[in-house]
């Protein structure tokens, strides 16, 4: 029994690999076919009568690890320099602004047609606003350089701002200026916890002289996260300044104090280490997806009671991203499109409570919308002119020239 499934599962990771190579060519997010097989995985085992266990525990824990270190990934890419700032500063409002703007507006149409209080339906609208990084990035290998870093610095912040603004809604009772000053005290406290962790894995990473050094490293960093996260510290914010440090070491060699951790050393560690950061996410992240897609049923994406509010969602989605690009005076094609959902949405999904869950906001409506966006994201950069394939098959050529 045990030969057979790991044939099953080296060969379904396998087609997920093929399906990551293939997406910057076929332009169809690989999100989407790990969701059809994984589907196809499920139609077949039940024609074959196969007995599989049920299999929805195992969700919230690769969602749970598969969102540490898709933020982690992230945030090593994230390259703070002056050169930088104007990005920078443009992603943050473009990952923000249309988040909350979105968040208010389902919010007040849930509470009408629901009648139910304002802070339960912010709590069950906030998981459909937040752009997925798992899905964002990995999709845009193609898009220009400046369109790329753009794309990873909004979904990575999408991803941070979106966690820190639905555990405030959903874990107060009340929201009021008691509890957020309590909120900005948990800020307080979990930025001097990762200032000392951070301090204290690097010096590990750039210490440890035993053959085994990075799995010590994630291990350190996933116990960190679930401990901050049981006295209800914002974990993430531990996770990106970690990465941060790690991914700007030479913006921080002109500081004395650095040199205790031997940055050339370091540096050298780092790439490594964020070779096998890049190597794990994508294998949590094909599990994750390929589970989620066996676990769904052929009614919960055919549901006609929750497709109007899916395509009500995902066409505002679009307008205010519109909106707010526009005004930002950034280009409109092909960064439009690039608002997918995914990991992190079924994520906080998953974190509302049964007391606090929405009749219609159930399974269907989240997978409803995750399909939408990502084939309005494959439609748009299929057919928007965009420089990008042969620039990056430039700097690819350069690099291997160099």
């Amino acid at each position: 029994m045990i030969i057979p499934v790991i044939i099953t599962l080296c060969g379904l990771l396998l087609i997920a690999y093929v399906f990551d190579l293939t997406s910057s060519l076929t332009k169809i997010p690989s999100v989407l076919l790990l969701l059809l097989l994984g589907w196809i995985v499920r139609q077949v085992s039940q024609l074959m009568k196969i007995n599989i266990p049920d299999l929805t525990g195992l969700l919230p824990f690769l969602g749970t690890i598969g969102l540490i270190l898709i933020v982690l990934e992230g945030s090593l890419e994230l390259e703070f320099d002056k050169s930088k700032k104007t990005l920078i500063t443009k992603s943050f409002f473009v990952a923000l602004i249309p988040m909350l703007f979105l968040s208010f507006v389902l919010a007040f149409l849930f509470q009408y047609f629901e009648n139910i209080p304002f802070k339960l339906s912010l709590t069950n609208a906030i998981p459909f606003c937040v752009i997925s990084s798992s899905v964002a990035i990995s999709s845009v290998k193609n898009l220009t350089t400046t369109d790329r870093e753009f794309i990873v610095y909004e979904s990575s912040l999408s991803d941070i701002l979106g966690v820190l603004f639905f555990n405030f809604i959903a874990l107060n009772t009340v929201i009021n200026l008691q509890s957020a000053g309590r909120f900005t005290l948990q800020l307080i406290l979990i930025a001097i916890v990762s200032f000392i962790a951070t301090l204290g894995l690097s010096y590990l990473l750039s210490k440890i002289e035993h053959n085994i050094k990075f799995v010590p490293i994630i291990l350190l960093v996933i116990l960190i996260y679930a401990i901050s996260e049981i006295y209800h510290l914002p974990a993430l914010v531990f996770i990106l300044l970690f990465g941060l440090f790690l991914g700007n070491l030479d913006e921080l060699k002109q500081f004395k104090w650095i040199q205790i951790l031997r940055p050339r050393e370091l540096d050298k560690e780092v790439h490594k280490f964020k070779e096998l950061i890049v190597e794990v996410t994508f294998l949590i992240r094909a599990l994750f997806f390929l589970l989620f897609g066996y676990l769904i049923k052929k009614s919960d994406i055919l549901n006609a009671e929750t497709f109007l509010w899916a395509m009500t969602i995902v066409g505002v989605i679009f307008l205010f991203r519109a909106i707010i690009l526009k005004l930002l005076k950034l280009s409109i094609s092909p960064l439009l499109f690039i608002a997918p959902r995914g990991l992190i949405n079924v994520l906080l999904f998953l974190a509302i409570t049964p007391a606090d869950n929405i009749t219609f906001v159930n399974t269907s409506l989240m997978i409803q919308v995750i399909v939408l966006a990502a084939l309005v994201m494959m439609l748009g950069l299929m057919f928007s002119k965009n420089p990008g394939v042969v620039i990056a098959k430039r700097e690819k050529v350069e690099e291997t020239s160099d």
